[in-house]
């Protein structure tokens, strides 16, 4: 890393976002500001889920082995899950959300009319890495991802992966990220049928050339129940990351023996498509920090416009402004401290907040603000129903 850039450790503990503790390797503690971009990102997210046709799903985080036996994740997944016993019973805390999401498919009897089915679930997830490994955001023993998965007839899986891959590449443009696209077969640690393996490789290999897409080959590194589309990003650093990845899997249907009611009135078999657009939320909040080194594009900064006061006597109206504005859901805070106007920008900008509002005795009196940006560009007063237009439109454009 450039010496002149920081480390999202540094990063996270000069802006207030997070923090790690010994008490609890390997998982984070979110402060307040932290968790607003964590929620900002789930909650834009969810909105578009739902526009899209997805349920979500909440699942336990903590379940019986047998699932995973049954699932056909013990065999291959158990040394990096946490077990543990209650009351005779042998348990782990779920790695992964899919062998759950498949109980709820099978809470009823499916028909053709009613698949695909698009669960989507943001639950904790824990993984048993190994203490040297751990590092920050980027490797962490519990976490959470914008998991889905997508129960499709044989003949919509096409359909259903082309809409996922145009939804990704979408979601990273929001960060000026530009997407590469890798097919990963077959690993030689797999379960199932290598017939069903090459038909699901050449299920994906048809998807991305039907929607037109430069993509590489991965030899044998799928996962281990069905071959993946692996998305990339370069980060401002030019660092390469695997965030997003679209798994088609014809093998723990089977395992899980999930059927539909196809329209000659016979039981099928669906096809699972997994999926995840940010992979963990801890990892890709982590290289979000460092790509933009914590100065966070509006509509994602934890404070969105710090308002800062000449002297007391503005103190009742900068709050009732605050209020104002936070209820309109602008996040916004205010510097109320004795301290020199100079002194409160260098903190602001320090902070790395977008917008700094400045009110005095002037701008008190004519209901306005004297507005800069971080980078220290002066935009001069405005009026406080056009800051609120301002504002509102450059967040809703996410820019």
């Amino acid at each position: 890393m450039d010496k002149n850039l920081k480390d999202h450790r540094q990063l996270g503990q000069e802006l207030d976002l997070y923090s790690f503790h010994d008490v609890a390797p390997g998982a984070v503690f979110w402060h307040h500001n932290g968790y607003l971009i964590y929620r900002t990102i789930q909650e834009y997210l969810r909105k578009e889920l739902l526009s899209n046709g997805y349920q979500e799903i909440f699942t336990p985080v903590m379940v019986k082995n047998d699932l995973f036996k049954k699932s056909g994740h013990w065999d291959f997944y158990k040394e990096n899950m946490f077990k543990l016993e209650v009351e005779d019973q042998n348990y782990a805390l779920k790695p992964m959300n899919c062998p759950e999401a498949c109980l709820i498919y099978s809470t009823k009897v499916r028909s053709y009319h009613d698949l695909p089915i698009r669960l989507a679930d943001f639950g904790v997830l824990h993984r048993n890495e190994l203490s040297g490994v751990l590092g920050g955001l980027f490797r962490v023993r519990q976490f959470s991802i914008d998991d889905a998965h997508h129960f499709v007839k044989p003949d919509q899986i096409q359909d259903e992966i082309k809409t996922l891959l145009l939804f990704v590449e979408n979601f990273y443009k929001l960060f000026g990220f530009k997407s590469e696209f890798f097919l990963s077969t077959r690993p030689d640690k797999a379960m199932g049928d290598v017939k069903l393996w090459q038909e699901a490789e050449k299920d994906l290999e048809e998807a991305l050339k039907s929607t037109r897409v430069k993509y590489g080959i991965k030899e044998k590194d799928g996962a281990f129940y069905g071959p993946k589309i692996d998305i990339q990003i370069k980060d401002s650093q030019d660092r390469d990351w695997q965030l997003a990845t679209i798994q088609l899997d014809f093998q723990i249907p089977e395992k899980m023996q999930l059927e539909y009611i196809d329209n000659d009135g016979k039981a099928k078999r669906p096809v699972i498509i997994h999926r995840a657009i940010t992979g963990s939320l801890e990892r890709f909040i982590g290289i979000l920090v460092e790509h933009f080194q914590g100065a966070f594009p509006l509509w994602l900064a934890p404070v969105q416009i710090m308002l800062l006061t000449i002297n007391e006597e503005q103190e009742k109206y900068t709050l009732e402004l605050v209020k104002k504005l936070n209820d309109l859901g602008i996040r916004a805070e205010a510097d109320l401290r004795n301290e020199s106007l100079g002194a409160k920008i260098r903190n602001a900008t320090l902070q790395k907040v977008p917008f700094l509002g400045i009110i005095g005795k002037l701008e008190m009196e004519n209901e306005s603000i004297s507005l800069r940006l971080r980078d220290g560009k002066d935009l001069g007063k405005i009026k406080i129903p056009d800051l609120i237009e301002k504002l509102k439109q450059e967040i809703d454009k996410k820019i």
